[in-house]
């Protein structure tokens, strides 16, 4: 997919310089090489794809803990 194509977009737009270090710092946990110039289109769909379900399941397991953490203040206090 050339450069234009891309139909992704961020809900939230600032997140996107965020989102760009969080799939770098994904790959470079999974010991994907990480091309250089920011052209994925040589990496393989595998790999892609480890990536990104990696960061899916990161986001997840932050979701999850912000609701977690979200319940236990609001939970009522017992004396």
């Amino acid at each position: 997919m050339g450069t234009g194509q891309k139909s992704n977009t961020l809900l939230i737009q600032q997140a996107y310089n965020a989102m760009e270090q969080f799939k770098y710092e994904t790959a470079n946990e999974l010991g994907v090489q990480v091309p250089p110039g920011d052209y994925w289109g040589n990496v393989s769909s595998r790999d892609c794809g480890a990536v990104g379900g990696n960061m899916v399941r990161k986001m997840i397991a932050a979701a999850e803990q912000a609701l977690i953490d979200q319940a236990a203040a609001n939970a009522p206090r017992s004396y």
